[in-house]
């Protein structure tokens, strides 16, 4: 990708992955690739927003080539330290030697630690100020959003807000602006984003919003650093964060199971159809073994309530559960309730240890766990059914 020009003598200098189909290791599967965004501000002091992935650093000097010689590149904001984002920060500090770096405390000392390089730090605080020449860039401190160095980077001129990962999607695209692709699409991923990055840190992200809102910065454009750049609505994304941050879910109920011989299905479709009797909207998931456990964190925006069902195995649920459970407990997500089913041939443990995983991601449960064994009697679906009734009348109040 050859650089674009989203504002005068302001350029995207990133790369687009397309091949990326999974991101934090092995946690996060991405299905539309991703994109590093670096930014390069042509002004009397020539300057650098983040820098991208190692393995791109050659798409990103080449870029920045085409627009201008990165041995004049005078400063290099670092917005947030992750090596997605400053994996090339070496290689342009060598061409550039004497260029400054603008970042936080602590993103001055994550990068020290990453990569020794003596390099002239600037530390910047939340309402610091860089003039450029025509541009005045304003720092303001983002800590846990989603790490502790992370900063946000303003263009008053441009009022164009650079905020690293906030507000990003996970999408390679050749379209550099949200105007250019599917909008559903795009929505899909930067939902997906924020539940499986940013999840966790809601409180937070309120929080930030509202300090951006109080000191008055109009927004014309949002450049993240992943995926497209909302330039024709950016209070789109803004909302979306507010009611995401907010937990104001869409009032679903999600059912998540898996099944080995098909008993424990068999009182999914039980509670599915409790649900559907309450009238209450359902996300029926089918079984785990065949979903991704990223895409269903994203579901977890537009559910209030989560069931999860699974047979006994060795003592516990099958081990197709265990990534889906270990993020929702690692995420936390807020204003939840639930509940556990499951069929056991011996010992049924499976159950108790849902319910548990439950619990420790916050989740209220209404009801104790239901347990079949072998195969469900009319009675035991019976229950089932009771179960998925109640919590849709619990979620339709």
């Amino acid at each position: 990708m050859p650089p674009v020009e989203i504002l005068p003598d302001l350029f995207w200098v990133g790369a687009v992955d397309w091949n990326a189909r999974h991101f934090h290791g092995q946690s996060y599967t991405i299905h539309r690739g991703t994109s590093y965004n670096s930014y390069l501000i042509r002004d009397h002091q020539l300057t650098l927003v983040d820098t991208v992935h190692a393995p791109f650093t050659p798409e990103l000097i080449e870029n920045i080539r085409q627009v201008a010689d990165p041995g004049t590149i005078e400063n290099v904001v670092v917005n947030h330290i992750e090596n997605d984002h400053s994996g090339a920060l070496p290689a342009v500090m060598r061409l550039a030697p004497h260029a400054r770096i603008y970042c936080t405390q602590k993103a001055k000392d994550g990068l020290l630690k990453m990569y020794r390089g003596d390099w002239d730090f600037h530390v910047v605080k939340t309402g610091d100020t860089l003039t450029l020449g025509r541009r005045t860039l304003t720092f303001v401190e983002a800590p846990m959003l989603h790490w502790p160095d992370s900063m946000f980077t303003y263009s008053a001129g441009d009022a164009l807000l650079l905020p690293n990962d906030a507000f990003g999607q996970h999408l390679a695209s050749t379209a550099r602006f949200e105007d250019e692709v599917d909008e559903a699409v795009l929505m899909e991923e930067a939902a997906k984003y924020y539940a499986n990055i940013l999840l966790p840190f809601s409180e937070l992200v309120r929080r930030k919003i509202a300090e951006v809102e109080a000191m008055n910065l109009p927004i014309r454009m949002i450049a993240p650093s992943h995926g497209v750049v909302w330039r024709t609505d950016p209070g789109k994304i803004v909302t979306a964060y507010k009611e995401w941050a907010g937990a104001r879910d869409g009032g679903a109920v999600g059912i998540v199971y898996d099944t080995m011989y098909e008993a424990t299905e068999e009182m999914a479709r039980a509670v599915l159809n409790g649900v559907l009797k309450s009238g209450a909207t359902v996300r029926f998931f089918g079984r785990m073994s065949q979903n991704d456990h990223s895409d269903l964190i994203k579901d977890l925006l537009s559910v209030k309530a989560l069931i999860v069902g699974s047979p006994t195995v060795h003592r516990d649920y099958l081990p197709t559960m265990g990534p889906f459970l270990d993020e929702v407990r690692n995420l936390k997500p807020r204003n939840k309730i639930g509940a556990a089913f499951g069929s056991y041939g011996w010992s049924g443990e499976a159950v108790r240890n849902l319910e548990t995983r439950l619990k420790e991601a916050g989740i209220t449960l209404v009801e104790e766990g239901i347990k079949a064994r072998y195969r469900a009697t009319e009675e035991e679906l019976a229950r089932c059914f009771a179960l998925g009734r109640k919590i849709g009348e619990l979620v339709g109040k």
